[in-house]
């Protein structure tokens, strides 16, 4: 049946006739309101049979004719002849045509806003201010936290307006829950308000409130995983217990844990599934259960290499701390790679386990390594800049080339230029020489020495096979030995001409050191001790050959008092036998004074002294003396120095006090020691302290610092 259409209809019949508004091209229609009687009639009858059958739809479908229109003049007649369309008028589109016609150019339009409009959009926006106001989360220990975290804090209690602060709030409810749920409070609600602070003054206060709920704890563990040998590997290294509270970062922690210990021990491909933790809501517990992918029990293969290479395989198995066969370690991989970044020759390098199907001993499957390298620059430009009171100012710049001789082949040239020191020097160094950290160093050089004690031209010869401790590897052992050729020349005090003469000397000496290193940083110690002892056998031609021993043993140890303070402790001895002082050449005795010294007194300022004619005496000057004090050395000393390391952020402050003296007896005395106190700021860094302190000698005698300074990088010990 036809769809019931609503039509308007005239509210009378004696309302007079209305004519509609002309639309050009259209016909016009008089009277257009159908009487309500004429539209009754007009409507088709329908059947009161509810189960008849509906009509035809080509009944509907039909098309309507057209109302009778006025005769168009432009239409045709039967039997008359069309006239030449190019003489017939244009006649006006309907609407649906001037839809479909193009749209004019964009070009035509004016896009500049009206001025009122910009105007408008210039003005700063309105703010309004809102407080905020945290319940519930300070006795659960997430306060921080959600301060860390909330939007609301980040907006600093200004908003553009109150939509602005309720939308904040609503991030926060859901940002305070998942902190709660994070601890385990799965059952916690959060709600939000938004106040006026106070009523009617435009200030808002955001309030919301955190109902925790009861914590859930872990009610079982279930580990899905192949059998690990040992049996239970992967629910020992998983730090979880029956009935602890489920804590998202603890369970994470727990997870990761198995993630780094499986590849230490055996399992290199070993991967963490997705947990799963079933909620009791009755007894507050939660089912947990971790699916783990073991991978193949794996060991040690060999090394192949792929990329840029600067290293072939054989010098790659010099790195590494195993052997092929031995029980997989991702720990002795780290090591390789970190070794290979060590030598600074590579700008990217990685080591990968391949898995190779190859039985290995022990039912494991062998697994080899793949050292992708991209070789980096070998060539680098170091500087580095000091200054100590008596000492002056000492710059140093070497140029490396770290592989001009493969593998790990260095050639080094490095300059001195200082107020008392200046010299030139080459070495050669080879690195991990046949042997993992063995260093061979081979050098010449020749120096200028310009010091209160004595003045010397030095030309030195040397070889040296070190093991020795990196700030990427503090190894609790190391050594050196080698062999020294001096030569040189210096002014030293004679004691029978009662005046300074210039001697040559020759020297041969065969140095040894060991060092025992029980401390937690190279640069930095904050607690354990060193202990370093020196031996040297030497020999000093001077027409005759002198043979003597020099000695030295050190000991330091940190003390950590708090999280921010540390104490620090040195005591050091020296001596030197076979020889007396006067047969030394001055640059080989013992002296004492200085930055890493005792800190106060010049340096080389402590011991045994001469008094001489100043050689810069001016008689016009009241302050200029005709005479100088010069220290001589000696053949022992002794050295104490304690301090208090207090650091706040990347500053610290140490004020400490040293002790010490130099004699001519082949052991130390111990007695009239010197003292020199003072303080010094830290400013740490990624690659240690930098240093600057600043020291006064207690009890000055005529002739010594009043103030020393000493600027250097590192601790003083």
């Amino acid at each position: 049946m036809p769809a019931a259409a609503t039509v308007q209809t005239a509210p009378a019949a004696d309302v007079p006739a209305q004519t509609l508004p002309s639309i050009a091209g259209a016909p016009q229609i008089e009277n257009p309101i159908i009487p309500e009687a004429e539209f009754e009639a007009a409507l088709p009858s329908l059947s009161d049979d509810l189960d008849a059958p509906l009509e035809p739809m080509e009944r509907f479908e039909a098309p309507v004719a057209p109302a009778a229109a006025a005769p168009d003049a432009t239409a045709p007649v039967p039997g008359q002849t069309v006239a030449d369309p190019g003489t017939i008028a244009p006649q006006p589109l309907s609407a649906e045509a001037m839809l479909a016609q193009p749209l004019p150019p964009i070009a035509t339009f004016e896009v500049n806003p009206p001025i009122e409009v910009a105007a408008q959009d210039d003005t700063d926006p309105v703010e309004i201010r809102y407080i905020t106001v945290v319940d519930g989360l300070k006795q659960v220990g997430l306060a921080d936290a959600f301060k860390t975290l909330s939007a609301l804090q980040e907006g600093k209690g200004k908003a553009a307006n109150a939509t602005q602060v309720a939308a904040r709030a609503r991030e926060d409810e859901q940002l305070a829950l998942r902190l709660l749920r994070s601890i385990g409070h799965y059952d916690a609600s959060v709600v939000s308000a938004i106040e006026q602070n106070p009523a009617n003054s435009g200030n808002l206060r955001a309030v919301l409130t955190a109902t925790a709920g009861p914590v859930y704890k872990i009610g079982s563990i279930d580990v899905k995983a192949e059998e690990t040998v040992p049996a239970g590997l992967i629910l020992r290294e998983l730090p979880l217990k029956i009935g602890e509270t489920i804590d998202a970062a603890r369970v994470q922690g727990a997870e990761a844990n198995v993630a780094l210990k499986l590849p230490q021990q055996g399992y290199p491909f070993a991967e963490v599934g997705q947990r799963d933790i079933l909620l009791d809501e009755r007894v507050f517990t939660g089912a947990y259960t971790l699916p783990v992918t073991t991978g193949p029990r794996s060991s040690f293969g060999t090394i192949t290499t792929q990329g840029d290479q600067v290293f072939e395989v054989d010098h790659l198995e010099v790195l590494t701390r195993f052997d092929p066969g031995e029980l997989y370690d991702s720990r002795k991989v780290d090591d390789l790679r970190d070794a290979l970044i060590a030598t600074s020759l590579f700008s990217t390098v990685s080591v990968e386990p391949q898995r190779t199907g190859t039985p290995g001993p022990d039912g494991t499957e062998q697994v080899n390594l793949l050292v992708r390298q991209n070789a980096g620059p070998a060539r680098t430009l170091a500087g580095e800049v000091g200054y100590g009171t008596g000492q002056g100012i000492r710059a140093e710049g070497s140029w490396t080339h770290r592989n001009l001789f493969p593998p790990e082949g260095a050639l080094i040239g490095n300059i001195i230029a200082g107020t008392q020191e200046q010299g030139l020097g080459v070495t050669f160094r080879r690195s991990n020489a046949g042997r993992r950290d063995r260093t061979v160093l081979l050098n010449a050089s020749a120096n200028r020495s310009d010091y209160e004690a004595f003045e010397a031209f030095t030309g030195t010869l040397s070889g040296r096979i070190s093991y020795d401790s990196t700030p990427i590897w503090q190894k609790r052992i190391t050594y050196y030995y080698g062999l020294e050729l001096i030569a040189t020349n210096e002014d030293v005090f004679d004691f029978d001409l009662n005046d300074r003469v210039r001697r040559t000397y020759g020297i041969v000496a065969a140095p040894l050191f060991i060092g025992w290193d029980r401390s937690d940083d190279l640069l930095n110690p904050t607690r354990g001790f060193r202990l370093k002892l020196n031996v040297s056998p030497e020999a000093s031609v001077q027409g005759s050959a002198r043979p003597y021993g020099r000695f030295m043993l050190e000991g330091t140890a940190y003390f950590p008092v708090t999280d921010s303070i540390v104490i620090a402790g040195r005591a050091r001895g020296g001596a030197i036998a076979g020889i007396s002082r006067d047969d030394l050449a001055p640059s080989r005795r013992y002296y004492a004074g200085g930055g890493g010294s005792v800190r106060g007194f010049g340096f080389q300022e402590l011991g045994p002294r001469t008094i001489e004619p100043n050689p810069d005496f001016d008689p016009e000057n009241e302050d200029s003396s005709p005479t100088v004090f010069r220290a001589i050395g000696g053949r022992s000393m002794n050295e104490f120095a304690l301090e208090a390391r207090y650091r706040f952020g990347n500053f610290g402050i140490v004020p400490f006090i040293d002790a010490g003296q130099v004699y001519d007896s082949t052991l130390p005395k111990g007695s009239d020691l010197r003292f020199g106190a003072g303080i010094g700021g830290r400013f740490y860094t990624n690659f240690g302290p930098m240093r600057l302190d600043v020291a006064t000698p207690i009890a000055r005698r005529e002739g010594e610092s009043l103030i020393a300074v000493y600027i250097s990088i590192g601790q003083a010990f």
